[in-house]
This record gives structure tokens, sequence and C-alpha cells, in this order.
């Protein structure tokens, strides 16, 4: 008999009930150091004092309207990310997936409107994951995602990540736009080289392409700049983000110039909940925390204890073989199954979440103190103490 929940997870023991701070608690009192905040999304952790009250007081006042009104709760977070960004205009959205598909009409429409609508293709790049629609399944080359979906639209050209030769070669007059993550997730923690990123902006540049930026899971804060591309130093046409901007409330947005909107005009797109008052809440208490640079540059100094304290730790251990990322985006590089160790480490009382190429994802509330990174090592060094590799079916 089918489950009540379609079983499309694989789910763990761990059945949380309460949050608070950095950890997680189940109905029985049973803790866990909560290292993968929902996979990057919980930024503030559980129960931020600030985050809270902003949204409960959202909640009193008023949760939902229609985007066929006015949204001056959507204009004031709208006008806050343009400050904070390169974009001219936002679309606000339910999750990444929704932010990809924006990005992509958005990178579509411009070419349409300019009398290009030959130039519908976009270059993406292996092991990328930029969602579970048929657009974003679409997008990579993941067998995984793929199987059993196909044929799927024939929009885009996957190419190997971090190879701009390969980019370059494969720009023709259907090509109009590059989709890329500056740190590859799910697909390993791999960031991409300086050289790959300004390479493929000079493309764009060349060749009247759009960059677009899947900074999902790599913005707000959790590569220790507000958005990883700042690190590189270049700006996109086009950014999808999602997961840390609404702390663990669901929203995302497609941020863009305006010349890279020019052709989402009324009637192009819509959605019923995109930016609704206690979404956009939740995101102004995240940017009120977020966005201000001594907070970020304490994220910066946890992230380096934190990697010194992992770069220590790995020869301790043969299981371990490197560690990788940027901020609090950190791979801890296995040489077996990363999932296997996952499940693991949950026996030892800490989260984290698996990868590909064996990787361990060490994603932490960006709030995490000096004590949580303490805690964090010692539980993944007593775990690889007495890791048993599971032998071969």
């Amino acid at each position: 008999m089918i489950p009540v929940l379609m079983p499309v997870y694989a789910r763990s023991e761990v059945a949380p009930v309460r949050g608070e701070g950095c950890y997680l608690y189940d109905a029985e009192g049973r803790r866990w150091l909560d290292f993968a905040s929902g996979i990057a999304v919980n930024c503030l952790g559980h129960g931020h004092p600030h985050f809270t009250a902003r949204v409960k007081a959202q909640v009193e006042t008023l949760i939902h309207v229609s985007n066929l009104y006015a949204s001056p709760q959507q204009e004031a977070v709208a006008r806050r990310l343009v400050a904070l960004t390169f974009a001219d205009t936002v679309f606000f959205t339910n999750s990444g997936a929704e932010a990809i598909e924006c990005a992509v009409k958005t990178c579509r429409r411009f070419h349409f409107a300019a009398g290009r609508a030959e130039r519908y293709r976009i270059l993406t790049f292996s092991n990328a994951f930029h969602g579970r629609t048929m657009t974003a399944i679409a997008a990579t080359d993941q067998a995984k995602l793929r199987d059993g979906f196909e044929p799927l639209p024939d929009w885009f050209r996957v190419l190997p990540f971090d190879d701009l030769a390969a980019a370059e070669a494969a720009i023709d007059d259907s090509i109009g736009g590059i989709l890329v993550e500056p740190v590859q997730g799910e697909g390993g923690v791999r960031p991409a080289s300086p050289a790959f990123l300004q390479g493929l902006r000079r493309l764009c540049d060349a060749h009247g392409l759009l960059l677009i930026l899947d900074e999902v899971q790599c913005g707000v804060g959790r590569t220790g700049t507000l958005f990883a591309h700042e690190q590189y130093g270049i700006t996109p046409d086009i950014m999808a983000i999602a997961k840390g901007i609404g702390g663990g409330v669901p929203v995302g947005a497609c941020l863009a110039t305006e010349r890279a909107a020019a052709g989402m005009t009324v009637g192009t797109h819509g959605s019923t909940y995109g930016g609704n008052p206690l979404a956009m809440a939740a995101c102004e208490a995240v940017l009120d925390i977020v966005a201000e640079p001594a907070f970020l540059e304490t994220v910066r100094a946890r992230a380096a204890r934190l990697r010194g304290e992992l770069e220590q730790m790995i020869p301790n251990h043969p299981i371990f073989e490197g560690v990788r990322g940027l901020g609090l985006m950190l791979g801890l590089k296995l040489r077996t199954d990363s999932r296997a160790f996952v499940a693991h480490l949950r026996t030892h009382g800490l989260l984290t979440v698996a990868a590909a190429d064996n990787v361990v994802r060490i994603l932490p509330p960006l709030v995490i103190e000096e004590e949580h990174i303490r805690e964090a090592v010692a539980k993944l060094s007593a775990a690889a103490a007495d890791y048993r590799v599971p032998e071969a079916a």
C-alpha cells in the first residue's frame, strides 16, 4: 500500500518537532546539531527572535492577497534587493525552481522581443542542480533527475563544468544565454574558478548573450558575501535566489537588469502566492541581519575557523580526503559513500547533507558560534573513528 505521503523521499529516522538556535529536537527530546539548515535555508537558525517577531506580526496583520493588487510589502523588499545588487527589477516566487523558471523565461523573452527568437537555447553545465521542474531537469545531465521524464525540452546544451573553452566552442546562433551556479551545491560543493566565471561574462558580452547565475543555494550570505558572484568580480544579467532569503518561509526571487527584463511585460509571467506579505516579512527580517557588513564579516570569520578545524581533523581519519567550498558552504570529500556516512553522523547527533562525488555538505546556520564549530568537529571526528564502511551488496 502506498504511504499517505508520496514516497519520493528516502526519509531518515530524524523527526524534528522543535528548533532552538542551531539545534533541532524530536518529540522525545533528542537533540541534533543542525549543520544542514534545511539545505541552506535556515540561515538564522531556529527561533531567531527578530525573525520570529517580524513573521508573527505579519501573520497577525495580513498573510496573503492577490498579485492583482498593489503590494507595498513586495515593493519594499524589491527596493532593498535592487539597492544591494546589480538588479533593477525583481519577480518574487515560491521556490528556487520557480526562480530558475522565471530566469529562463526572462532570457527567452529578451531575445524574442529583440527579434531573435531563434536564440532560445541556454548553455548549462554538468552535475548542475537547478530544481525539479521539467525545465530545470532538462538543464542538467544528471540521469537520476532525468530518468523517466524524457523526452525533455531541447532548450539546453550541457557542457563540462569549469571548462571555458567548451563553453566558447558551443556558442552558435541558437544560444541566448549561459546558466551557471557559482558554487555547485548538490553537484559536490564545487566552486567555479574565477577564470571560468569571468570568462563566461566576457563571452556573454562578446556574443550578446545573457549571463544567468543560480545563487539559490550559495546566495544570501552563505559564502561570506551577500552573493557569491561578488567574490568573482562579475555581475550577472539575471540571478535566481531562494533558500536563505526566506529563512524558512518558502520564497524565491528572480533579479534582473532593466535591459535583460525588457521582454517581461504584462501577462508574460505570474504567480498566485509569489511575494505574498508573509513571505516578504520573512525576507525583510533576513535582510535586516544578513545584509549588514558586520554580520557578513562574522560569517567569514566563522567560516575560516570551521574550515581550519576541519583541515586539522582530516589527517586523523583515513575516510576523509579534503575540504572545499566557500564560506559556510563547505564540502567534506570522502573516500567512501557520503550518504552512508551522513546517516552515521545522525547517530552522533549531527545533521549534514550528502552531495555528489562522495561529498558531505556542511551548511550550518550563519549564526553559529565558536562552541558550535567545536561541537561539530568533535562529532565528525568521533563518527569517523567508529565508522565501518558498509559491505558491498
